[in-house]
């Protein structure tokens, strides 16, 4: 009961007061650039349909395995969009567990440091706001000529479901490498 409590005021609080510990920084909303995300350890989960089709049930299967295993909320959460994906990052101490297993619905990996170009919204989680931002991200990564898209563009969430849309962060990234 703890555990869902502090997912529904979380939003509503600075960092340094609800606790939850964020992974990287973020990007404020209008705001593109480059940015190097840390190596992380994390928790995903994935379904065949499309990350906005519906409710695909990818939140609460990672909130349930968080709960279970007593590992903190973290911030963001990213989302593949299709086919439907969801990380939760691990803080610092529950990565380094050792009684943390894989599910049949969750997998636990370890991802190397990544550079990726990042767009910040402001606005609800909708796939409107995700393809404007998306649009503006490549349009800016075609006019550059030191790095070039290399990999999937994925959802960046800062905030819960329940956080008002007007109020809600969240980003954009596309996997970057060097131009050749």
């Amino acid at each position: 009961m703890r555990s869902l409590l502090l997912l529904l005021m979380a939003p509503f609080l600075p960092s340094s007061v609800s606790g939850v510990e964020e992974a990287y920084p973020r990007t404020s909303p209008g705001n593109i650039e480059l940015k190097t995300l840390p190596a992380a350890r994390w928790m995903r989960t994935e379904s065949s349909k499309d990350y906005f089709a519906s409710d695909n049930g990818l939140f609460m299967r990672l909130f349930r395995y968080i709960d279970s295993n007593k590992i903190p909320m973290t911030a963001p959460v990213e989302a593949g969009i299709s086919p439907g994906t969801m990380v939760f990052y691990m803080d610092a101490a529950s990565a380094k567990r050792a009684d943390l297993a894989e599910t049949a619905q969750v997998k636990l990996s370890s991802v190397p440091e990544r550079r990726v170009a990042a767009v910040g919204i402001r606005g609800s989680y909708s796939r409107e706001n995700y393809e404007e931002a998306l649009a503006e991200l490549r349009a800016w990564l075609a006019k550059r000529t030191d790095v070039r898209a290399s990999g999937q563009p994925y959802a960046v969430y800062w905030n819960s479901p329940f956080v008002p849309f007007f109020l809600k962060q969240s980003e954009v990234h596309v996997p970057v490498a060097p131009a050749k």
